[in-house]
């Protein structure tokens, strides 16, 4: 019988590895990545622990060789979502009620196989799967996935540990239980990290999930599946089900077990969902949580007095890293007049050092974006663009899906600070400048506020303090992720909890406790030692 009082102490961030020419780490990660791309392999679901091959084919390819083929993976169909929410149920009681010091060490043994046996594996499957550099997938899928495994079990020691006050003859205790019901967890494809995070952070906390993972991610998502298993996660506690989302979510929409929604990807698709979750509301036996992260039309400002050289490097990297596909994206700025020549002679030299291609050569800085769909996108934004007369493209502009999905890094400075480009979400490596006149700083701050319906993240650059506390002060709703003289990407756990408010989510803050406590469902307890025998108070007595 284990009775002691356990608390995980906190911990350390995952040291990131260089990947330099000669390092160890450098020689393990290009072997897996040539074992990888040598074989095609089966994907099926993954159901109360089971495999299940449908016959529903679809294809996994290199977004930058699309003609090569990683992986074939099965799709779920209505009757295979049924099964994942059957097997997610049937899991449940024992799951909730292993002590929670027993679940964080299978999160925790996750963290370390992450960490040793599979890095080069799942950075790797991230690589190959998902168009990103060595760095882009190691600060991803092994760093920030290992921290939110040791910093939730962290989180949760926190969590466990509040109880409330006692009186005298009482004691009062309080019960966090985990949601009734499953959680349906649906993951995007540019981050490994939160696609784990998404199952495991409810997990942690004892619910059972439902995982829809974005199709263009399925192969190091299936990865992540063989590892949680590796490491002692019971069978039919979380379940894949790759498949077409439409089909997935009229069965879990419909399932009054519907115990929360956790997700990151678009506003629109979150939107539609939470009006689904109203109109099905009486169906539910409890109302579901819903917990998202979803689109961002994120920003740099710049006040006259801020280091044009620091401006342009957050630029560079703040746009293009991962070919701007991240929720934290630079995708506008507000530029003085003052600063502008320099920042753009400053973005122009480091574009012109970039090299661009497949992700096996570890010395390109960009790769390509995700899909066709995307480069398609991306690439109708940019002619918009070249056939306007309010704006004028001043760094790339050339798109190419001959072989891969590959698009330009490309600066596009607009005289209309509405332009469709600098208001809507591209999601792709594409900044629009707005260039301001320097004495017109407040005025441009409201613009910069009022002109997206999104307040993920933001950048501010100032050297003057007055001015810095000003911006401050004035973009204080525009960002739940807010940068003073740094890009506005790169949010790392325990450090940057992450998430916006407005049009980007529920702001529930991924890489801190506050995520966590939105998976709980707490029960208060009161018990009392010697109670009343007599309802009469004694005001009621006579003088």
């Amino acid at each position: 019988m284990n009775n002691a009082i356990f608390s995980f102490p906190h911990p350390q961030n995952e040291p990131i590895k260089s990947y330099a020419p000669g390092s160890p780490e450098r020689a393990e990660l290009t072997a897996k990545l040539e074992e990888f791309k040598s074989q095609e392999i089966e994907i099926p679901l993954i159901i109360g622990g089971k495999e299940i091959f449908t016959g529903d084919i679809g294809k996994v390819v290199m977004p930058t060789d699309h003609g090569h083929v990683l992986a074939t993976y099965h799709k779920a169909g209505p009757e295979h979502v049924q099964m994942a929410i059957d097997a997610a149920l049937k899991a449940k009681k024992t799951w909730e009620e292993m002590p929670w010091v027993e679940r964080a060490s299978i999160t925790l043994k996750v963290a370390e196989l992450l960490a040793t046996k599979y890095r080069a594996t799942i950075n790797a499957a991230t690589m190959l799967g998902q168009g990103k550099n060595p760095f882009q997938a190691e600060i991803d899928a092994a760093c920030e996935t290992i921290d939110f495994f040791r910093f939730n079990a962290a989180y949760a020691s926190q969590i466990y540990a509040q109880q409330p006050n006692s009186s005298a003859g009482v004691i009062n205790r309080m019960e966090y239980r985990p949601l009734e019901g499953f959680v349906f967890a649906l993951s995007p494809f540019n981050f490994t990290s939160i696609a784990s995070n998404l199952n495991m952070s409810p997990v942690l906390m004892g619910n059972v999930t439902v995982w829809k993972p974005a199709t263009t991610a399925i192969f190091s998502n299936y990865w992540l599946m063989k590892i949680f298993k590796e490491a002692g996660l019971p069978d039919g506690v979380i379940n894949f089900v790759p498949g077409k989302g439409s089909s997935i979510g009229n069965v879990i929409f419909n399932s009054p077990d519907l115990g929360g929604i956790h997700f990151t990807g678009s506003t629109n698709t979150f939107q539609q969902f939470w009006k689904i979750i109203g109109k099905n509301i009486t169906k539910y036996k409890s109302y579901p949580r819903i917990v998202g992260e979803t689109g961002g039309k994120d920003f740099i400002f710049a006040h006259s007095s801020a280091d044009a050289s620091i401006l342009s490097t957050a630029i560079t990297r703040g746009s293009f890293e991962y070919q701007g596909q991240k929720c934290s994206a630079a995708s506008r700025a507000y530029i003085p007049k003052s600063l502008w020549p320099e920042v753009l002679a400053g973005v122009k030299a480091d574009v012109k050092d970039f090299t661009m291609g497949d992700v096996m050569d570890f010395s390109n800085f960009m790769n390509s974006v995700i899909d066709e769909a995307a480069f398609d996108s991306i690439a109708n934004y940019i002619q918009m663009a070249k056939d306007s007369n309010d704006a004028e493209i001043v760094i790339g502009g050339g798109v190419d899906k001959s072989k891969g999905y590959f698009v330009e890094p490309t600066v596009i400075k607009v005289t209309d600070p509405h332009f469709v480009t600098i208001e809507e979400e591209i999601f792709g490596p594409v900044i629009t400048i707005f260039v301001y006149d320097d004495d017109k700083y407040a005025e441009t701050l409201e613009l910069c506020n009022t002109t997206s319906p999104y307040a993920l993240t933001g950048a501010l650059f100032a050297q003057d303090r007055v001015k810095l506390l000003e911006g401050f002060n004035a973009l204080r709703y525009s960002a739940g992720n807010f940068y003073l003289n740094d890009k506005p990407t790169g949010a790392v756990v325990d450090q940057q909890p992450f998430g916006g408010a407005r049009g980007s989510g529920t702001n529930d803050k991924a890489g801190s406790y506050l995520n966590l406590v939105r998976w709980t469902n707490p029960r208060t307890i009161k018990e009392t030692f010697v109670a009343p025998t007599n309802y009469r108070y004694p005001f009621l007595d006579k003088e």
